[in-house]
């Protein structure tokens, strides 16, 4: 698999990274076994990067990814993980709103203070049972998930602490790059205003539905040298399936517009033979400020479906049409 490098840091990251959700059980679970062979999948086909992070599964995916990746040589892939969020225990049920399905015994707790940022890298440690992370990214800051008076309390507390935190992990050789795991632009923009990130995960917002508003992030990243990581390529699954009834959509029903948007582009995909899928996935890549683009897979056959959708050739005439839809 193609490799790109993250921003100035000497990473190179395969053009495909395994995101670790859906082996946290997220919307379902799955057994030990299930998430072990996705992984196995993953790495029989190329993939040499993998993202996690404390929320997936309130440490689940840490666990079960530090378990597959244990006795391989540390410097043979790129690891990274996420900060912001520490896991607290508790003796009742943990909190069933996160999305995921029988995860572990804990709460996730916002945190993105220096000591926040610095505690949560040494608990991902434990779980992942490594001595280092290479990236680290900040998850979730933002009004989208803290609301305007929220975020405004977490971004100072970000900015006076946490990414002195950040810096020293990175000046120390503890990881070699930082930035944010985040679904918004313009708190990347902030962001860059402020402090000296290697990479922004944008999750859901340059994809082959929607890009305008990634547009002058990607502008200033290209400027800058900072790294784009896609999530989020499907859109939630519906660039992976269609327009179809119950197609979901950030995380919800899919409205009438996004339905017929999609089924557009499905129907100019099908002029050239193309899966949407297919094209869904190359597309972020064709951005010379993006690296990799991240994607889950709880099962085998999801994982070797990624790589065929990266492997297939998509004729330079389908870009164009897509242009005008």
């Amino acid at each position: 698999m193609n490799t790109h490098p993250i921003g100035k840091t000497g990473l190179e990251v395969t053009e495909l990274g395994f995101g670790a959700a859906q082996i946290g059980n997220l919307y379902r679970a799955i057994d030990d076994d299930t998430a072990q062979d996705a992984l196995e999948a993953a790495w029989e086909s190329g993939f040499r990067y993998f993202d996690t992070a404390p929320y997936y599964g309130h440490g689940l995916s840490e666990h079960r990814l530090g378990r597959f990746l244990r006795g391989i040589d540390r410097n043979s892939y790129v690891l990274e993980t996420k900060v912001g969020r520490l896991l607290v225990p508790t003796a009742d049920e943990p909190d069933s709103t996160t999305g995921f399905a029988s995860p572990l015994p804990f709460n996730p707790v916002y945190d993105y203070s220096y000591a926040g940022v610095m505690r949560s890298y040494e608990h991902s440690l434990h779980r992942l049972g490594v001595h280092r992370i290479d990236i680290l990214l900040v998850h979730d800051i933002g009004e989208l998930t803290h609301g305007v008076e929220g975020n405004r309390r977490h971004m100072s507390g970000f900015l006076d602490g946490g990414v002195k935190a950040l810096e020293e992990l990175k000046s120390n050789g503890n990881i070699a790059a930082w930035g944010l795991g985040i679904k918004e632009t313009d708190i990347c923009l902030q962001v860059l205003g402020h402090a000296h990130p290697d990479c922004f995960m944008l999750a859901g917002r340059y994809t082959l539905l929607e890009q305008s508003d990634a547009k002058p992030l990607l502008s200033q990243c290209l400027q800058r040298n900072v790294s784009i990581i896609v999530a989020g390529a499907y859109n939630s699954g519906i660039l992976a399936r269609g327009a179809k009834p119950g197609a979901m959509y950030e995380y919800g029903p899919a409205p009438d517009d996004i339905l017929t948007r999609v089924a557009k582009l499905e129907d100019a995909c099908a002029q050239f033979d193309v899966p949407l899928s297919t094209a869904a996935l190359q597309f972020p890549l064709r951005h010379p400020a993006v690296s990799s683009v991240v994607v889950g897979g709880r099962t085998r056959e999801q994982v070797e479906g990624n790589l065929q959708n990266l492997n297939a050739v998509i004729p330079e005439e389908l870009w164009e049409a897509l242009k005008d839809v």
